[in-house]
């Protein structure tokens, strides 16, 4: 007993000492002014620029890789359903990502084992690795854009004709593949919208032949879109299509 009592007179004895000294809070000191020299802004422009291109960093890798077909022929098959949200865009972006990761995943170990594991072990330069990380990328895009929508930037961009793909400018590639991405995607869309448009059109002939012009078509042909997307295995055609289009 007498050891508890020790204990707890000297637990608050250094209760009473901490609250008789002022609490100190450590502050945060964000302050915006004029340079003191030309190394100070330089360095500020560089921050600025850094934080900028980190913010972009998640739109630019997207363009970069096969999300754009797909989270767009996702969307389409779910407007052809005429579910409103049902998937919620979390799913589908969920999906779309993770099959982005299948289809990206040759070409994401082509640049871990040539660009960034010997840019790690110290063998390669920052401007060596980036120029051999975006070799395989720039492969996957070359097989996936037109050639019609790579002259048309090489056009508008004023570069000359080139004579092999390393005469490509990545800027001119980008857009170039985003457009044709774009395209295939609208393509696959429109097959997956022919079958529900036939039902939609049998449903109000239907309801016109009966004469009951006031019910809606949509909640007539809701169920048997469902049904005929159940009976097809709908998700698993779609995503199939979506991996042998790459």
């Amino acid at each position: 007993m007498n050891r508890k009592k020790i204990f707890i007179w000297l637990l608050l004895f250094l209760l009473a000492a901490s609250c008789s000294q002022a609490l100190e809070i450590p502050s945060v000191e964000l302050r915006i002014g004029e340079g003191d020299g030309p190394e100070e802004t330089a360095v500020s422009l560089q921050l600025l620029a850094l934080l900028t291109v980190l913010s972009l960093a998640p739109a630019i890798l997207i363009m970069l890789t096969s999300f754009t077909r797909i989270v767009v022929v996702l969307s389409f098959t779910r407007s052809a359903l005429a579910t409103n949200q049902v998937p919620p865009n979390q799913v589908l972006i969920g999906l779309a990502l993770f099959i982005t990761f299948f289809t990206m995943a040759p070409t994401w170990h082509v640049v871990q084992q040539e660009a960034l594991t010997p840019y790690l072990r110290g063998e390669l330069s920052q401007e060596q690795a980036f120029q051999t990380a975006m070799e395989p990328i720039r492969e996957f895009m070359f097989k996936q854009t037109r050639e019609k929508d790579l002259q048309l930037f090489m056009q508008l961009g004023g570069y000359e004709r080139p004579q092999n793909k390393e005469d490509v400018p990545t800027v001119a590639l980008i857009p170039a593949f985003v457009i044709s991405e774009l395209k295939t995607a609208f393509q696959i869309g429109f097959i997956i919208y022919v079958p529900f448009i036939v039902i939609d059109m049998v449903v109000a002939s239907a309801l016109m032949s009966m004469g009951m012009l006031m019910l809606p078509p949509v909640m007539l042909s809701l169920p048997f879109k469902i049904l005929l997307f159940i009976l097809a295995d709908g998700w698993n055609l779609v995503v199939r299509s979506l991996l042998l289009s790459f």
